[in-house]
């Protein structure tokens, strides 16, 4: 019985998720243990949060934590709760011109921004929400010092609190900074994007001149949705099936490419491997904002491509094949075409880099395996595949999944070498401002920056986020597993 309990402990350590769920409840147990069993200082720690900590001879603390709970008041008495109030509406007075009698002129009234208020409204949701949770984990803390004052253990001063922090608790402090950037700068535009979904801001609802409003699931049913006058399902697809299809060939290219390329440069017969490997490194030093641009002209209609093809012939051959139907090949201009061209472009791009970290992995591999392998009369090729392969797969795995999902949002390839060139003959696609080239995030970009479709924008962001989270998920679980360390040790 035993051994089951502790299996089954290991196994909820095991899932992050039971393990999320189990601290949680952990934490609201230890509070509401706190207020049953707390003495007199805990229970003013419920209005004053500095109460446990003076009590327990923590003055500075305590000051320090009262303080911060006299802020936090403040803040949401004085803007938190006014913008929080009006998030059920998100406004009620739109910009207007009103006349003025005392001053004999037109004014604009005293209007409300309903971007405004649904950013505020929401941080101010997440300071009320997080100003709870410190208010619980304080009550919380007061409480274990008052254990310890019972069993006559020693309680740490301020300084010796400090000190903790830059010795045990070290790695707390070093996280702090980056966990706040990280809610700042990622969680909190996520929270206002998922709202933004549900609300009809677009164009036609534009703030601060008009109001949007909340429309609850209506967008994410008009992007499912394909009918006469709604397009967005049907282009929702066809867009999501070739993001996947790229992201596929873009990582499975490269990364195939740069092996292959690596293997090539740090082979014994190759001479000047030091001149390969730096005309490599010297186009990644190019800007792929020029590079790209340069390659748009190169592959147009009338670029020195089609020049060059024209020129040898190549041109005419397709022409009789039936592979175009043009005076020039259509590098950027037909859908397939397009396609193929991007997809042979990003290896250019990509293969440099996938090169450099596959000769740091290869360097790395012991001699030894391939010595022993040769001795028992495997060949290259025998060699490349039980050893070399299985140990970059490896190690570069988790370069492999992180480059999938930035190949679903790659923006930079398909937008430089497309925009302003292609155009869809699509009436569906155009309907809903998409091309067969585009990748859900260039549409995204597309409703946004020339349509001003911020609702839709931001049900398509979501969209991307819940594709990469899934396939991040499912790659790290169950194609990168932690069990082959001891293999290539």
């Amino acid at each position: 019985m035993g051994i089951g309990m502790s299996e089954a402990k290991t196994k909820k350590e095991n899932n992050p998720v039971a393990a999320f769920f189990g601290a949680i409840g952990n934490f609201f147990r230890e509070f509401g243990e706190a207020v049953a069993n707390g003495d007199g200082a805990v229970k003013a720690s419920l209005i004053v949060m500095g109460a446990g900590y003076w009590k327990r001879k923590q003055i500075v603390k305590g000051f320090l934590v009262t303080l911060l709970e006299i802020a936090v008041i403040l803040y949401n008495v004085l803007i938190g709760f006014p913008y929080i109030g009006q998030l059920g509406h998100l406004g009620t007075v739109e910009q207007a011109m009103i006349y003025n009698p005392e001053t004999m002129k037109n004014e604009v009234n005293d209007y409300d921004n309903s971007l405004l208020i649904l950013l505020f409204g929401v941080i101010s949701l997440c300071v009320f929400v997080v100003a709870i949770l410190l208010w619980m984990a304080n009550v919380r803390n007061t409480y274990h010092l008052q254990k310890k004052a019972a069993a006559g253990k020693h309680i740490n001063t301020f300084k010796e609190d400090l000190n903790s922090m830059i010795n045990e608790k070290f790695h707390f402090t070093l996280l702090a900074l980056p966990v706040l950037g990280i809610i700042v700068f990622n969680v909190m535009p996520l929270i206002v994007m998922i709202c933004v979904a549900f609300t009809n801001y677009d164009q036609n609802h534009m703030p601060p001149a008009a109001l949007f409003t909340w429309v609850g699931i209506n967008n994410f049913k008009t992007l499912f949705t394909t009918s006469i006058t709604a397009t967005f399902g049907y282009t929702f697809w066809k867009i999501l099936g070739w993001t996947l299809l790229w992201a596929v060939l873009a990582t499975a290219t490269t990364y195939i490419g740069g092996i292959i390329l690596s293997l090539i440069i740090n082979s014994k017969t190759t001479k000047l491997k030091k001149m390969w490997r730096t005309l490599f490194v010297a186009s990644i030093s190019v800007p792929q904002f020029v590079s790209l641009l340069l390659l748009r002209n190169f592959f147009a209609n009338n670029g020195i491509a089609n020049t060059f093809c024209s020129s040898i012939g190549l041109t005419d051959l397709l022409k009789n094949l039936g592979w175009i139907t043009t005076e020039y090949i259509p590098f950027l201009t037909d859908p397939v075409w397009a396609k193929i061209t991007i997809v042979v472009i990003n290896i250019w791009v990509g293969v440099p880099y996938l090169m450099l970290i596959a000769t740091g992995v290869l360097i790395n591999i012991p001699e030894e395996l391939k010595e022993s392998a040769k001795i028992d009369g495997a060949n290259a090729f025998q060699i490349f595949r039980k050893i070399t392969m299985p140990y970059m797969l490896f190690i570069t795995g988790p370069y492999l999944v992180t480059q999938f999902t930035a190949n679903i949002n790659n923006f930079n390839v398909i937008y430089l070498l497309t925009q302003d060139i292609y155009t869809t003959t699509n009436q569906k696609l155009a309907a809903s401002q998409g091309k067969e080239i585009d990748l859900l995030v260039t549409w995204l970009y597309r409703l946004t920056s020339e349509q001003y479709n911020y609702k839709m924008a931001a049900v398509i962001g979501i969209c991307v986020f819940v594709v990469c989270a899934l396939v991040t998920l499912f790659a790290f679980n169950f194609l990168i597993k932690g069990d082959k360390e001891d293999t290539f040790r």
